[in-house]
This record gives structure tokens, C-alpha cells and sequence, in this order.
């Protein structure tokens, strides 16, 4: 419903003055480059003349080159005065950054990736980080923040991946609405990106065509936006820029009109990725001119162009005076625009209080947050008795990542994503590297350091003194991985897409090296990807951080020495080659079938695996024989930790739909609990499971909960049968509506 307020606004201004509110404002736009073709996209616009109609958005006032947080809050409230008092609509602008892993401004904290929150499956921690970073934001002024992602990884050669949760829809809804909703819960909005299909790109390349069946965006990647926006509430949606079978999501009605809001009953606002509309004309070719472009996206169901307006102002003017566009569509944008600011506070805002003279973005309260989500995102992946650390006196510490700062962060935290054109800026907060934080770990130890090599490149000449080093150690660290960045500045992150899983450069040669010495060998990981590393497997151990933040290097120092018991889960499918992309465990029967090809398909590790320095067992899986398709059925198992110390578990519920109308994966999660059990304690975990947790598109694509056996079972992975049970799924086949639930609830009750 809009109100009086928001139509009586409305009706008072001109075409421009409507045009305004549904576009950006990059502040800092020629400067560093951190969105793709800015350079080809760049305004020449000053300020004064971008916003004498008033303004829609500021675009990253805080988040594009490093500035003081305060002495850029006290030039917004400025701007923002300025926009409330000059002649016209006197609305300030809503302000909107990145916050994908803590507040992108300067000396923000920065938290892991989101494939860490994953391998952590810890919704209600996620959700802790979301109003930290919130509180920050709404500190300093801004109003929306460009997260989570929603993308369900499905090809690990794609250089977002690290951006991305997992590869299990569930998983990817579960924890992305977890973030929604602490980070709305402090008054800034979220927004969902990418919608929908963009980490579905051809061969794993960033904005490639997306050839995905009606079937695999209904059930595979428009799930987790569904649960953000019905169960979220999510108040805003950026499109993907992706085309789907030939169509761009940018100007497909179907998708950001007739379900976004037709089905789902969103009523936020859809916002344009960076320069998603004028790529309708650039990249896609579907329009013959920016005009024609504003005019294709706005009937789609684009709200907002953002950074800048380059096809939302004159351009558009041009075809509405023309009447080749309709001036309906904008006044719909703008209402939303007006809407979406009402619910903000901003059409009362004056800004005549004054902005904060001081702000703490890295509290004791945002690293503790940050320590505990690292600690429980690690994954060990193999160990061969060398972990944990039992007091060694020799320790030699290698590797191109061992005492890097910037190693530890994803491509989108600041330091990654600005700082690295500002080599001679202090990153502004702490975060100790591994290396560092191994110093004071174990500070009993002799602990030396050797490089060995870079991140990229073939220069072994430093192999020579790693070789030496570790040969005179009792053990020998090697921290190896990726460098995030963007556009070819690195080898994680937007633009980075891989041709080979192996580790980047001269990486693999340098451990192997190392491990000929006969030490034992620790191989910590720190990367934005799984990469294809069975080959290390035997010789030692594997432990896999993905950028895991500031408290990174703490943690993983915390888990080699054992004061840390290792709990992370991996998210994604450890894959055994990149020839075997794009790979999901999520697979029918015959997509992991190796009797019909000549090439193994079975991956290094699962889905879910992770090991513990204690040892866990699940028994007695029990559920009723039956249930009525549509209903809810409950799946009572025993966890017991049958170690010598504490530890956590992710108990992992999976099932299989037995026979199907169309082909069904041969293993599905549908839900997961994390536990933590003392030594020798056993718990009862209580799944209460919707039967629309197995519902899928049939023939028809309609929604359906069909009749059926399905085979359930509780293991430490997805490839692993622990305890067993079946059900029956009985009665007329169940149609989905909106009003069916989607989530799992779990109990714990212990012994």
C-alpha cells in the first residue's frame, strides 16, 4: 500500500526530479577499479550538477578508496543537508556499500568468507556477524548493504566462488537468511544478489551464458532466494548479469516481476548490479542504445540502476518524450524508491543532528564474532597423526601465505578489494598472520621462516632454503593458497576464474619438496576455492581455512597446537580435477556414474567431511514408517562423542528419493545441527523435517511433494551411511504453495 506521503511526493515532481530518485551517485568513481568495464561505464558528472534534481542513491562514500570513516561521515552529513535543503523534493539520498565480509571501509573489521560461514554451519553465529557489521553501517550512516549472496556454487573453476555459502541450496538459504536478518535487525537493508543464475556460467567463466534447464533454477538455484525473501523478509534484490538460455535477468519480467513479486509477493526494491542495465546495450546486445536498455529493465522489474545513471536519467528522458517508453514505469520505480526510503526514516531525516566524531569498527565484540566463526569454519581434511602439535622444539614455518595478513581476507573485504592499490596505507586494524600468530601460539618453539615461493609465477629459487629449513625442523609448516582480488589481480575473486584446480604457480612443486625431506609436514590451506590436493593426502596433514578473516591466522594457530578442536565441514565437494567441473554432489545417478565413462567421477572428499581430534559416532536413525506426502515427519538420531576430549559435530540428515517421476539426486541434505559433546558425552538430535524438503519440479514444473520410498540416513559426510532408515511417503501427491514450510527445526536433548 503506498501511502499519502510517498503519493503526494510523487505527484509533485517533475520527470526529472523522478529520474533522480532511481539512480546513483559514485562519489569516488575514477578512482580504483572494483566493478568490470568501470572504466568504459565512468561518468564524467560532478556532484552539484548529478544532484540538482535530488538523488536516489550515494554509491560506496565510504568503500572505493581509503578515507577516514569519520571525516567522511562528517562530508555525507554535509551532502546530505545539502539534498534536504536545496529547491525540489528535499529527500537525502540512501546510502549503500559492500558488507559481504564486515563494513568495506577502512579499518573495518573484516570477518571470513561466506564459504567459511558455510564449512562453520552455524546459522545463529552468521547471524551475530550480520548485526555487528549492521551496527557499524547505521553508525556511519549508511543505509543498505550490497549482501549476502545467494549463489549456489556448482563450478569450483569460477572466480566467486569464495563469495558464495555452498554448494547445497538448504545450506545457502539457511545461513544467507540467517545474515538477512541480524543485518536487517539493525536497520540497514540487505540485499540479495546475485538473482538468479550467475554462478551457473558456462566453464566456471565470469559472465558467461548460463545454460541452465527451467528445472535446475527452479530447484536447485532459486531456493535460497525464495526462503531470504518469504522467510527473511529481505528488503531488497540486485539482478544477476547473467542471461539464461539466451534471455538477460536484467530484462527478463518473468523472473523479477511475475515471481520476485507476482508469486513471492516481494515489495522491496530490485536494484541493478553495477552497470547491469547499460550491459543490456554493451555485453548482451539485446538493446540498441542506452535509452533502449532503461526501457528494457524498468518493464523488467529494475527499480534502481546503480552505480551511476547512465541509462536512467537523459537517456530514458529521451524515450519517454518520445513515447517510446512509458513514464508508468518510472513512476512505479520511484515509488518503490520513495517507499524503501519512508521505511528508512529518511523522508523525516534532516540531518541536522551531527555525525559520530568517533567510531569503533573493530570492537572486542565484531573480533570475538570473527575468532569464533574462524575457529569453527576450519576444516581439517587429513592428518596423519602429525596434528595436533605435540611441543615441537623446531618448527619451520613456509610458504607464500604463511605471513601475509592479506591472505587471510576474500576479495571483497577491504584490504583485497581497495588497499591493494594503496600499497604504501596501513590496513588500520590488526590481523595477525599465520606466521604471527604461530609466534605466539607456540612460543616455547624455535620457529624459523622461508617464503619458498609466490602465490603465482615459476620462481623455485627459493626452494632451496625451504628444503633447508624444514630438514632441520621437527615439523614443517607450509601455508599455501590463493591471493583474492579482482579482475586478474590474484587468483580468487570476481574476474579470477581458473583453467586448472591445481594450486596456483609453483605451490604443489614446493610442498612436495618439503614433504622429500622426510619431516613431517603440515599443509595449511588458505584459499578461495577447494583446489585438487589428494596428492598430499599421505604425507602428513591438510588443513583447509577458506580467507578466514582477521582471527584467521589465531585460529588456524589455535587448531595445528590442538587448543582448538577442528569443527569445520567443507560446504563444497573437494574435486579431484578441474576436468571434473562443474560437479555437484547434488548429482542423479548417472552424473556420478564411472562404469559409463572412462574417467573417474568420484570426488577427493565430500560433501559435509570433516575431521576432529576426537571421534563421534551416530546411531539409532528412527523415524515412522510413513507419512502422508505434504506433512511433517521427525528423525530422532544418537550422537555420542566417544573421544578423550571435547569437541563439536555437524550432524548432517540426508535422504534419498527413492523413485521419481524425473530423476532425483542420489543424495539430498535436509537438515544439520551443530553440537558440541565433552568427552564421552551423547546427545539425542531431533530433526522435525517438512516432507516439502523433498519437493521437486515435475513434468509440468509444478512444485510437487510426490508419494514414494526415500532412504535417509546420518553420517560424518554425504558418502557415508552411519545409521540408516526408511520412510514411506504415502497418499495423493502433495502440491507445493507458498504456505508450505521450508525449514527444518532441530532439538538437542542430552544424556
Amino acid at each position: 500500500m503506498v501511502s499519502e506521503r510517498v503519493q503526494g511526493l510523487l505527484e509533485r515532481m517533475s520527470l526529472e526530479e523522478k529520474l533522480a530518485q532511481i539512480v546513483g551517485f559514485w562519489v569516488d568513481e575514477g578512482g580504483d577499479v572494483v566493478a568490470p568495464m568501470q572504466g568504459e561505464m565512468a561518468s564524467s558528472a560532478k556532484l552539484e550538477d548529478a544532484t540538482r534534481h535530488g538523488l536516489g542513491h550515494f554509491t560506496r562514500v565510504y568503500g572505493t578508496r581509503p578515507v577516514d570513516p569519520i571525516e567522511r561521515a562528517q562530508w555525507l552529513w554535509e551532502a546530505q543537508r545539502t539534498l534536504v535543503n536545496q529547491p525540489g523534493p528535499g529527500i537525502p539520498a540512501l546510502v549503500h556499500e559492500e558488507c559481504l565480509t564486515g563494513l568495506a571501509a577502512w579499518k573495518a573489521a573484516t570477518f571470513p568468507t561466506p564459504l567459511a560461514w558455510g564449512a562453520a554451519f552455524h546459522p545463529e553465529l552468521v547471524e551475530e556477524m550480520g548485526v555487528a557489521i549492521g551496527e557499524s553501517m547505521r553508525t556511519l550512516g549508511i543505509h543498505q548493504g550490497l549482501a549476502p549472496v545467494l549463489d549456489v556454487i556448482r563450478d569450483a573453476r569460477w572466480g566467486r566462488v569464495e563469495e558464495c555459502i555452498a554448494e547445497d541450496p538448504y545450506v545457502v538459504g539457511t545461513i544467507a537468511t540467517a545474515y538477512v536478518r541480524g543485518l536487517q535487525s539493525t536497520g540497514v537493508h540487505a540485499t540479495l544478489k546475485h538473482f538468479v543464475g550467475y554462478s551457473n556460467s558456462r566453464a566456471g567463466r565470469n559472465l558467461a551464458p548460463v545454460h541452465a534447464g527451467p528445472r535446475e533454477v527452479a530447484d536447485v538455484l532459486l531456493p535460497p532466494f525464495e526462503m531470504a525473501v518469504l522467510d527473511g523478509k529481505v528488503r531488497s534484490v540486485m539482478h544477476s548479469y547473467s542471461e539464461i538460455d539466451g534471455i538477460p535477468v536484467a530484462a527478463d519480467r518473468r523472473l523479477l516481476t511475475d515471481l520476485l513479486r507476482g508469486t513471492w509477493g516481494f515489495d522491496g526494491t530490485v536494484v541493478a548490479d553495477y552497470f547491469g542495465v547499460a550491459f543490456l546495450q554493451a555485453l548482451h546486445g539485446v538493446a540498441g542504445d542506452l535509452g533502449e536498455a532503461a526501457g528494457k529493465a524498468l518493464e523488467a522489474g529494475v527499480d534502481i540502476e546503480l552505480p551511476t545513471g547512465n541509462a536512467y536519467l537523459e537517456p530514458l528522458a529521451e524515450k519517454i518524450r518520445a513515447g517510446l517508453v512509458d513514464e508508468a514505469l518510472v513512476d512505479l520505480a520511484c515509488t518503490r524508491a520513495l517507499q524503501q526510503k519512508e521505511e528508512l526514516g529518511l523522508l523525516d531525516e534532516t540531518f541536522e543532528s551531527e555525525p559520530p566524531t568517533s567510531v569503533d569498527l573493530d570492537s572486542p565484540e565484531h573480533r570475538r564474532i570473527a575468532l569464533q566463526l574462524a575457529e569453527e569454519s576450519v576444516v581439517l581434511l587429513a592428518n596423519d597423526g602429525v596434528l595436533p602439535l605435540t611441543s615441537p622444539a623446531k618448527v619451520a614455518v613456509i610458504g607464500p601465505n604463511a605471513d601475509r595478513s592479506e591472505a587471510l581476507f576474500g576479495c571483497y573485504s577491504f584490504a583485497n578489494h581497495v588497499l591493494a592499490h594503496h600499497a604504501d596505507v596501513e590496513m588500520g586494524f590488526e590481523a595477525p598472520s599465520v606466521l604471527s600468530a604461530l609466534r605466539e601460539e607456540l612460543s616455547g618453539a624455535d620457529i624459523t621462516f622461508t617464503q619458498g615461493c609466490e602465490v603465482e609465477g615459476e620462481d623455485t629459487s627459493g626452494f632451496d632454503a625451504a628444503v633447508a629449513a624444514a630438514s632441520a625442523a621437527d615439523v614443517a609448516i607450509v601455508v599455501a593458497g590463493d591471493q583474492a582480488g579482482l579482475f586478474g589481480r590474484g587468483t580468487s575473486g570476481e574476474g579470477n576464474d581458473a583453467d586448472s584446480l591445481e594450486l596456483p604457480g609453483v605451490q604443489r612443486q614446493l610442498v612436495e619438496a618439503v614433504q622429500a625431506t622426510g619431516t613431517p609436514v603440515v599443509l595449511v590451506l588458505l584459499t578461495g576455492r577447494p583446489y585438487a590436493v589428494d596428492w598430499a593426502f599421505e604425507k602428513g596433514a591438510v588443513v583447509q581455512g577458506f580467507f578466514p578473516g582477521e582471527e584467521g591466522g589465531a585460529a588456524v594457530a589455535g587448531i595445528l597446537s590442538g587448543r582448538v578442536n577442528p569443527s569445520g565441514r567443507l560446504p563444497i565437494t573437494l574435486p579431484r580435477s578441474a576436468g571434473a567441473q562443474p560437479y555437484s554432489y547434488l548429482h542423479p545417478q548417472l552424473g556420478g556414474s564411472s562404469q559409463v565413462s572412462s574417467l573417474p567421477t568420484e570426488p577427493v572428499l565430500a560433501f559435509g567431511h570433516g575431521l576432529s581430534y576426537t571421534t563421534f559416532t551416530h546411531t539409532g536413525l528412527t523415524v515412522a514408517d510413513e507419512v502422508a506426502a505434504g506433512d511433517t515427519f521427525t528423525a530422532t538420531v544418537t550422537v555420542s562423542n566417544t573421544g578423550d576430549r571435547d569437541g563439536e559435530d555437524v550432524v548432517q540428515l540426508y535422504a534419498r528419493d527413492v523413485v521419481g517421476s524425473v530423476t532425483r539426486p542420489v543424495a539430498q541434505l535436509l537438515g544439520y545441527q551443530r553440537v558440541r559433546l565433552a568427552a564421552g558425552e551423547t546427545a539425542t538430535v531431533t530433526f522435525t523435517v517438512p516432507t516439502t524438503r523433498l519437493a521437486f519440479s515435475d513434468r509440468d514444473m509444478v512444485k510437487i511433494v510426490e508419494p514414494g520410498a526415500v532412504e535417509l540416513w546420518v553420517g560424518p559426510s554425504v558418502a557415508t551411511k552411519e545409521t540408516e532408515a526408511a520412510l514411506t511417503l504415502t497418499g495423493d501427491v502433495h502440491r507445493v504453495s507458498l504456505d508450505d514450510n521450508r525449514w527444518v527445526t532441530t532439538t538437542v536433548e542430552r544424556d
